[in-house]
């Protein structure tokens, strides 16, 4: 069965039983605990906790996830993938564990055609009713499996929602494994449906088990996960995922840049499937709106091309490979997931040019790694520090198994368990700043969920109007929900009404401003406004406020007033946003997308793809036809209509952002249409004026373009004419002649500098040579050592050299002395022949540099020490030349 027809069966499955078909939401979660989405559920998070009313109850989806907790395992299992589709049911407080029982045994023995006798159940260590309803569909007793908490009770490795599970297995024969059902070898007896009986939430505390169940959640839903990989090789008759036809159109482009096919076993073979399988997680994270990055997800996806790069070079493969098999990917998988033909060229551009510098960073890792194996060999030492590997691997990217492999070669070890502590060091440091934000927001949702468990769903108004009547239908006071605020109190406190003019930050767009003066004389204002439980066009708006006069008491009523101009203001930028949007693809490509953005008043910030920096030429260009758009004053409309609709219009849906079942569409002219809750202009041309500041980078193929708007546009204009008229003046030009005449100034500026820097230059050689004649003759060489005057630490260190170069009666050090800016300098120079022998500058000035109180370095034949006891300095020489003297008698 062809893997479009198993999701096809399932989907026709589930719909004809009432569950109504969602698409998958994008592998970036709206979620904030959550770097990408890894479970059929989270889409459906807030329908689990209550925070928001479903509107169906029941559903079903098959959603890609993301998941690499168990990455070490890909390729060498033939269960383990980084990238997943999730075909899921789902019920909200309907149907529990009779129904998904029954519903899980009559697909997969019906509408796949499983055998009965091959199928296993595992069930919660003292579920005894998830036992009974299988043993009463006709599973016997003997292939009924209880386990603990940690392979039996799910939850997403956060805090959230959880439950008892039941997870269905295949046994797929003595070819895969020992006997002994699920609970023996999870090679032979795989796991493929996993039934999950929503009922708890969980707290804090490890992934898998011993963390807190805090309480049952308001309804018992259910929560189902069919791998679409796994059941896919069992319907084909595949011995692992890579050989069925969601990967092995990848697998062979793997073997044809190898030109071989991959043997039945050993570490070839895991590196075969690590290139094909990473290479589709590698494709859909591009293709949802992940780049390459130093943290979070962009480090998760740059993990993913790093080890597959590797393993392909493992393979032989020395040219580019990741754009080679991205394209099989795409061209396998695109007709069903439209997203990666749409991306194709930004998928290709990405993975062409981190292929390109991961091949430096394994060039210059080569490079630092000969040398600390090299000063490993010179001191004896048969392991390579932890620290160096850790280096290597934290600041240059190159991996470990590499410096243990190149080690190896050497005869040396790697101190491997120092990495490790290192590494678990740093993790831990990062999880301690993500656990205190999760917990300060677990906190805060807590008092939301209070609120949320009450209130109506808010109405709002803004899109009409700025002024509104309404009621205080919430109060939160330092995340503890109260009912009074009062002046004089001095902390922000947060209120829901019941009905608001006031947007919510979201898209990019920053929350309104404004006041509310109720109807007995207290005044608050308004500082921002967000969204408290998940983002819905009628959701939970949340206003931070200070109570300025009076008391505020929940109840009270009176006008809720946005801040006018501000929002004119936001209103101008988005809608510049919206045409910026279109210019730049215009200009550079479909693939230089927006992946984020920030609407301020009359400011805007623009984050796109792209690979280099924009040329002069292209920001003009750009620049003037967004100017070029705003006067032709376009209309701008909004409508709603299903993402289907509005996406099959030509509407474009921006990588991040969650969207309802029903979408508002904003068009502006007839050359932008996105789908987006902002507000706009009602006219092209009241954007005013758009004035590009800078373009930037901001990482890998991301770029930044910041600009103004409206009013900025010309405080901006009028601060530029000023400073230009103030140069004017002082380079006594006129205006328009100040770019020539400050070119001629600089011109002369820069030849003057020349000459002083010939004439310094010579008056350190000729100083140089002076030193030169007071070299002394010690067993082995020449050492000259001599406090200078009036030398910068610079000139100092080519005194040095310059001496060194003027004796030519054998080897020779010059070590030199100077006070520069109150502190002490030195310096000291070796010939050649002794650097060829082995030796360096920098130990000669190790007792010279703690003389001055300071410290030193350097490599080779120079090296300079400073430190803030210029009075030591002839102590300071008088060690030096001892130490200088010494390394010439022995060398």
């Amino acid at each position: 069965m062809h893997s479009t027809q198993i999701r096809q069966t399932f989907t026709d499955f589930f719909t004809s039983r009432g569950h109504h078909s969602v698409p998958s939401s994008p592998l970036v979660p709206d979620d904030p605990t959550l770097l990408l989405a890894n479970a059929g559920m989270n889409q459906f998070k807030p329908y689990f906790l209550g925070e928001t009313t479903p509107p169906y109850p029941r559903a079903t989806s098959i959603q890609k996830c993301a998941r690499t907790s168990d990455i070490e395992n890909v390729g060498r299992t033939n269960r383990h993938a980084t990238f997943f589709e999730m075909m899921g049911n789902f019920s909200f407080g309907d149907y529990f564990k009779q129904d998904a029982i029954a519903f899980a045994w009559e697909l997969l023995t019906h509408g796949y055609g499983l055998e009965k006798n091959k199928l296993w159940i595992t069930v919660y260590e003292d579920d005894d009713e998830a036992e009974h309803l299988w043993r009463r569909i006709g599973v016997p007793a003997s292939r009924i499996q209880r386990l603990g908490m940690e392979d039996n009770y799910w939850s997403m490795g956060v805090p959230g929602p959880c439950g008892p599970c039941s997870e269905v297995n295949y046994d797929r024969g003595p070819d895969f494994g020992k006997e002994g059902g699920p609970a023996v070898d999870g090679e032979r007896y795989v796991e493929i449906w996993n039934l999950v009986f929503m009922q708890n939430l969980r707290g804090e505390g490890p992934a898998k088990k011993d963390y807190p169940v805090l309480g049952e959640l308001a309804d018992k839903s259910i929560d189902t996960g069919l791998g679409l990989d796994r059941l896919a090789a069992i319907l084909q008759d595949a011995e692992n995922m890579c050989t069925t036809d969601l990967l092995l159109p990848t697998l062979e482009t793997v073997q044809e840049l190898t030109g071989r096919e991959m043997p039945d076993q050993g570490e070839e073979k895991v590196s075969f499937q690590v290139v094909a399988e990473h290479t589709r997680t590698i494709a859909y994270l591009i293709a949802d709106g992940v780049l390459p990055a130093k943290d979070g997800r962009g480090y998760i996806l740059r993990r993913l091309m790093r080890r597959a790069i590797r393993h392909a070079r493992q393979l032989g493969i020395t040219g580019p490979v990741l754009p080679q098999t991205t394209a099989s990917v795409i061209s396998n998988l695109g007709p069903v997931w439209p997203v990666l033909s749409a991306q194709a060229e930004l998928i290709g551009q990405i993975t062409t040019a981190e292929e390109e510098s991961f091949t430096r960073t394994l060039a210059q890792g080569t490079r630092l790694l000969d040398a600390a194996i090299s000063r490993t060999q010179s001191t004896g030492s048969a392991a390579l520090p932890g620290e160096t590997a850790f280096e290597l691997a934290d600041t240059y990217g190159f991996p470990l198994e590499l410096t243990v492999e190149a080690a190896h070669e050497a005869s040396l070890t790697v101190d491997e368990d120092r990495f490790a502590a290192l590494l678990d060091q740093q993790r831990k440091r990062a999880q301690t700043g993500r656990r205190a934000k999760t917990a300060q927001a677990l906190r805060q949702m807590d008092a939301y969920r209070e609120l949320s468990g009450h209130l109506p769903p808010a109405e709002f108004l803004g899109y009409e109007h700025l002024q509104v009547e309404a009621t205080v239908t919430g109060l939160i006071a330092h995340g503890t929900v109260t009912s009074t605020a009062s002046e004089g109190e001095g902390e922000e406190i947060e209120l829901v009404l019941d009905r608001s003019p006031f947007y919510a930050e979201a898209g990019g767009q920053a929350g309104d401003t404004g006041t509310f003066t109720t109807t007995d004389g207290a005044t608050i204002r308004i500082t921002d406004t967000r969204y408290g439980l998940g983002h819905a066009p009628n959701g939970f708006r949340v206003h931070t406020a200070r109570v300025l006069e009076g008391e505020l008491r929940t109840g009270t009523s009176g006008l809720a007033a946005v801040d006018a101009e501000r929002r004119s203001g936001l209103m101008r930028a988005h809608s510049a946003t919206h045409i910026l949007h279109a210019v730049v693809m215009a200009t550079l490509g479909e693939h230089a997308r927006q992946q984020g953005s920030l609407v301020e008043d009359d400011r805007l910030r623009f984050d796109f793809a792209h690979f280099t920096a924009l040329t002069p030429d292209q920001l003009t260009t750009i620049e003037a036809a967004v100017n070029r758009h705003v006067l032709h004053d376009p209309a701008v409309s909004a409508w709603y209509a299903s993402r289907a609709e509005a996406e099959a219009a030509g509407a474009i849906a921006l990588f991040g952002e969650k969207y309802s079942e029903t979408v508002r569409v904003v068009d502006i002219g007839d050359f932008s249409r996105e789908l987006c809750g902002g507000t706009h202009v009602a006219h092209g041309s009241q954007v005013g004026t758009f004035r590009l500041l800078s373009e930037s980078s901001i990482g890998s193929n991301m770029r930044r373009i910041e600009a103004l708007t409206g009013h900025s546009t010309l405080t901006h204009t009028t601060t530029e004419r000023r400073l230009l008229n103030e140069l004017a003046t002082l380079l006594g030009t006129p205006p328009d002649s100040a770019p020539e005449a400050l070119h001629a100034r600089l011109t002369a500026l820069a030849q003057a500098e020349g000459e002083l820097a010939r004439q310094r230059a010579q008056k350190v050689i000729l100083k140089a040579t002076a030193i030169a004649g007071g070299a002394r003759q010690v067993p082995g060489g020449w050492i000259i050592a001599e406090q200078v005057t009036d030398v910068s630490p610079t000139d100092l260190r080519t005194m040095a050299t310059e001496a060194v170069r003027k004796v030519h009666l054998g080897p020779v050090i010059a070590i030199l002395g100077t006070e520069h800016d109150g502190k002490a300098q030195l310096a000291a120079a070796i010939s050649p022949s002794l650097v060829d022998d082995g030796h360096a500058a920098a130990p000669i000035l190790t007792r010279a540099a703690r003389a001055v109180g300071g410290g030193g370095g350097g490599t080779g034949a120079l090296a300079s020490a400073g430190g803030r006891r210029p009075a030591h300095l002839t102590e300071a020489l008088n060690l030096a030349a001892q130490d200088a003297t010494t390394l010439l008698a022995n060398s």
